[in-house]
């Protein structure tokens, strides 16, 4: 059979992940045959399933493999959706530090170790973190140092500590190093004071020298350096250590102007309820199964959607919103709808060797159904979107559209306009609808109340 191979799994000579039809499968390579055959036989894969912290597989015919030669071919239970690092909030990335440092501890207690603990290793279902990497696991030889603490390092602490001790956006740098953040530059970012914090001095600053020794003598910057031996209790005093730094991590949200909103929309509390009421019927009607919102705040009507029975991918710009929907989510034990901070004037980019490792956020669609509230007038004024570009980009995201228009005399549009010049003449419903027209068909329109707003039920037109 041949498959097509997932351009984010070329890099690992044990095995790679590829589809048939619309199945997802692993083949697992001769060379990893030793090691598969221990993390199955030592408990090892029983005890992480159990806690939820892999992703299950079974076991299928090797007539299944995508080349002649596997060992194996597994197929691991389905993410619904793949979420990268960089959308993630603070929280997401805490816990996902927190469960790659469970893993490891497990591993250890059942002779492995994880040999690889990159955060794209970790997907959510839902607001749960979740290893996917099967072959991430090599038995533990004694004496031998982790030979994964680097990359823990850059992929977890160092972009956690300067989200939390410097500044919530430089999550953005994970977008431009892939492979983590260089240590040595987060030592730089970092305040002097982090030098007396004994995590950070161990962990980023005092490890980024040792790195740039290592580069020194060695003539040249490699993936990874040599480390003297450590003893077992040395590895599970180490591990132990990057719990306790990464537990000790915290953000709190503050209370922006977005993170707010939903008490703050403009709307009387007869007019939004009458919007939920549209909302809920217009998701009555079209059963989707699959749901980007996108402007979702703290996730109301990400809810509404999920009551509806889909899966909900929750996308905002601002932190804070964003933040404050996993940890309430989370604490609901939410599995249906995963928060995203996705800034959608420049939404996740194909990303990667040869753009093929990392999926855009348009290349994880097409949803069933996109909810666009309250949103149009932040992204046709806020950030001078014009509307047929707009709608072109929705029709890309989504088979359906329940999307709000604001009028340009509602309180938030005059908000918007108030430190801004008046150049947006075409910014009327209808060259609203005229551009939507171009992209979507027109199946309902409701006025919500006596606000002046509208809501649109539209559905792609067939290319």
């Amino acid at each position: 059979m041949t498959g097509a191979r997932i351009g984010s799994s070329f890099r690992d000579p044990s095995g790679f992940l590829f589809t048939s039809g619309d199945t997802l499968y692993r083949q697992v390579q001769p060379v990893y045959a030793s090691h598969y055959e221990y993390l199955r036989t030592s408990g090892l894969y029983d005890a992480l399933v159990a806690e939820s912290l892999l992703v299950p597989h079974a076991e299928v015919g090797l007539d299944l493999a995508a080349q002649p030669g596997a060992f194996r071919v597994i197929r691991p239970e389905y993410i619904p959706v793949v979420s990268l690092p960089y959308e993630w909030c603070f929280g997401q990335l805490r816990a996902a530090a927190l469960v790659t440092l469970r893993i490891q501890q497990l591993a250890m207690q059942h002779g492995m170790v994880l040999k690889d603990a990159s955060s794209f290793n970790v997907q959510f279902r839902g607001t749960s973190p979740v290893f996917v990497d099967t072959l991430s696991f090599e038995r533990l030889t004694d004496g031998e140092p982790w030979v994964a603490y680097r990359q823990f390092c850059q992929h977890f602490l160092a972009p956690l500590a300067l989200q939390a001790l410097v500044d919530i956006r430089l999550r953005s740098v994970g977008r431009s190093y892939l492979d983590g953040v260089p240590l040595d530059l987060a030592s730089r970012l970092l305040p002097r004071g982090s030098w007396l914090r004994p995590w950070a001095l161990m962990h980023i600053h005092l490890h980024a020298r040792s790195i740039a020794r290592f580069a020194q003598t060695s003539g040249g910057t490699p993936t990874k350096f040599v480390q003297g031996r450590v003893s077992r209790s040395g590895l599970e005093g180490l591990i132990a250590h990057l719990l306790d730094a990464v537990a000790g991590l915290n953000w709190s949200p503050g209370g922006t102007e977005w993170a707010e909103y939903e008490t703050t929309h403009g709307y009387d509390t007869v007019a939004q309820t009458a919007k939920r009421e549209i909302v809920e019927q217009f998701l009555k009607q079209t059963r989707p199964a699959f749901v980007f919102d996108l402007g979702a705040n703290t996730g109301e009507y990400s809810r509404l959607a999920r009551s509806a029975g889909a899966q909900v991918v929750a996308i905002d710009g601002d932190p804070s919103a964003v933040e404050r929907a996993y940890q309430r989510l989370r604490a609901e034990k939410e599995t249906g709808i995963m928060p995203l901070w996705i800034d959608l004037t420049n939404p996740s980019p194909a990303q990667g060797w040869a753009h093929r490792e990392w999926p855009s956020l348009e290349a994880r669609g097409p949803a069933d159904a996109v909810l666009a509230l309250a949103l149009v007038h932040h992204l046709a004024i806020g950030n001078n979107v014009p509307f047929t570009t707009l709608a072109s980009y929705l029709s890309r995201l989504a088979r359906q559209v329940i999307i709000e228009w604001v009028p340009k005399d509602d309180v938030q549009v005059r908000r918007l306009l108030a430190s801004r010049k008046d150049v947006f003449t075409g910014y009327h419903e209808d060259g609203f609808v005229a551009a939507m027209r171009t992209f979507f068909r027109i199946d309902e329109r409701v006025a919500v109340g006596s606000t002046g707003r509208v809501m649109y039920l539209m559905s792609a037109l067939a290319t």
